[in-house]
């Protein structure tokens, strides 16, 4: 990963995640998030830093349900691609929510074939009934939603 380093962001990192999230959901690969909501779920996150501080990646972890979490707003900038960033981003929310005790971990994404190779496998949207009503009924493409569901059970 080179000198990045995974952290819990704290306020001043809410822009940085911002760009991020902007400069991937403008390519719909993840969805858009206004600033308020990253300063309200701030400590949600994970973000990935270099040297100077900057956000280079990001990443959600969500609880939804008494045993279930969700990753969301994965990203990495696009030079430093390739680096394990995204692998290792997920991994710290992989143990984050095995220490909270949930069973199952979901991501709805474009890019489901980045899942699939850490482990996730692919499931029926429909099998996430609490998650659906609880926050997909806001989103913009909703109810044609064209993510893919993926999930790991955890041990």
């Amino acid at each position: 990963m080179g000198n990045v380093t995974i952290i819990k962001p704290s306020l001043k990192h809410a822009q940085g995640i911002k760009d991020l999230i902007d400069f991937y959901s403008q390519r719909r690969i993840v969805l858009p998030r206004s600033i308020a909501d990253i300063y309200e779920k701030i400590r949600i996150f994970w973000v990935a830093v270099d040297e100077e501080g900057t956000v280079v990646g990001c990443v959600g972890l969500q609880f939804c349900w008494n045993d279930l979490a969700e990753i969301k707003s994965l990203a990495v900038r696009e030079d430093y691609h390739g680096k394990g960033i995204g692998r290792t981003l997920v991994e710290y929310c992989l143990a984050e929510a095995r220490e909270f005790g949930a069973r199952k971990v979901f991501a709805l994404t474009y890019v489901s074939d980045f899942f699939k190779n850490l482990g996730f496998v692919s499931i029926s949207k429909d099998d996430l009934p609490h998650k659906v009503w609880s926050e997909c009924i806001n989103c913009q493409h909703f109810p044609n939603c064209d993510e893919e569901a993926v999930e790991m059970i955890l041990s």
